[in-house]
């Protein structure tokens, strides 16, 4: 796993100083006047910020609390890789296209004529879109880049379809590949057009933005996106409102509720990974989301739901507490800084975000 952590790691260190300028202006956050009014405690967000400067390797995180600013830290308009962030993003942007028919969740990868330089078997070509993007396919083909499971390509043609959650970047490689296929337009143009448009994106541009992938393992590149803190913030707070923007329904609050309620157990999530690859077992996963009602018996985060890649890029949806935090480490700068020790840990962030619940005194 650390060789190919390492992959991520260069790859975002080429495209490092490379990022565009915003490519049109996008909206201005509005900010709370005063933190106190709202019920915190500005000495506890003290002790945040406190506790993310010794953490050191946060380079934005921004709170929202019912719609405005409530606290940041950080440069929130660097724009740098979100990691696995990239597959709730992709979750989003098929919930138009499953509701106009564009795309059929029950349509099988064979009917779409998806293969790969390990030829799939017949069984493996019965899995479903829907499949995929709930990473259940029971296809444990090598994936293009990193996160992929090892232990399990010995498994080929012992699980069906739906069988078995397995986190594999190979279902969600080809969730990007098949959207584009039947869309007829590419992740990245959606991205424009479904949200960084209508949000108002502030340092959003389509030159910042590339597949990675060694097509000698497997022929589906991944879509790596690249956003700033800021702009993820209004991906969770569009997520927090059911699809609405400013009075306007974005995504349809049908799929907001379908994509963000959990398919993998809780249970299931944790027999599978108990604490190893980084993945915390109070979680459950639906569609490209991760799931969770409590944490370590904290109830304030019945419906939450979060957006989480490697080395910390996390966009977390708290509906319970009206909150949204987005949180980055930029992988690239901080190795060209030689202050990159491996980036924020889910427990890490989870921290942070108590620290935030803990600071809500009325």
């Amino acid at each position: 796993m650390q060789n190919k952590a390492l992959l991520i790691i260069v790859l975002s260190f080429l495209l490092f100083g490379c990022m565009k300028k915003g490519a049109y202006v996008g909206t201005e956050w509005q900010k709370h006047t005063s933190v106190e009014y709202q019920g915190f405690d500005s000495k506890k967000l003290q002790e945040l910020t406190e506790y993310v400067d010794r953490v050191g390797e946060s380079t934005g995180l921004m709170v929202i609390y019912d719609g405005k600013v409530l606290y940041e830290n950080g440069d929130l308009s660097e724009v740098s890789y979100i990691a696995s962030c990239r597959k709730s993003i992709l979750s989003i942007l098929y919930g138009k296209y499953v509701e106009d028919k564009t795309i059929d969740l029950s349509q099988n990868i064979g009917e779409l004529g998806i293969d790969d330089r390990s030829a799939l078997l017949p069984s493996e070509k019965q899995a479903t879109i829907g499949h995929l993007i709930t990473s259940r396919s029971g296809v444990y083909h090598p994936a293009a880049n990193s996160g992929y499971d090892d232990s399990f390509a010995k498994m080929r043609g012992k699980k069906n379809a739906g069988e078995t959650f397995v986190y594999n970047n190979w279902d969600f490689n080809v969730a990007g590949y098949v959207f584009e296929k039947l869309v007829n337009k590419s992740i990245y143009q959606e991205i424009e057009e479904q949200l960084a448009i209508p949000l108002g994106f502030q340092d959003w541009h389509l030159d910042n933005q590339s597949k990675y992938g060694d097509e000698d393992i497997s022929l589906y590149p991944a879509y790596h996106i690249y956003l700033s803190t800021r702009d993820m913030a209004k991906v969770g707070q569009l997520m927090l409102n059911r699809g609405k923007w400013k009075d306007k329904q974005v995504i349809s609050e049908f799929w907001v509720v379908k994509s963000t309620t959990p398919v993998t157990s809780q249970k299931e999530v944790a027999q599978r990974y108990d604490n190893q690859g980084g993945q915390m077992p109070d979680f459950s996963y639906s569609y490209m989301w991760w799931n969770f009602d409590e944490f370590n018996g904290d109830k304030r985060y019945k419906g939450a739901f979060m957006a989480s890649g490697y080395g910390g890029q996390f966009i977390l949806v708290i509906p319970e507490m009206k909150l949204v935090i987005a949180h980055k480490s930029n992988v690239s700068g901080l190795v060209k800084l030689g202050l990159f020790k491996g980036g924020v840990a889910n427990a890490t962030f989870q921290k942070m975000a108590d620290m935030v619940m803990n600071a809500k005194t009325k």
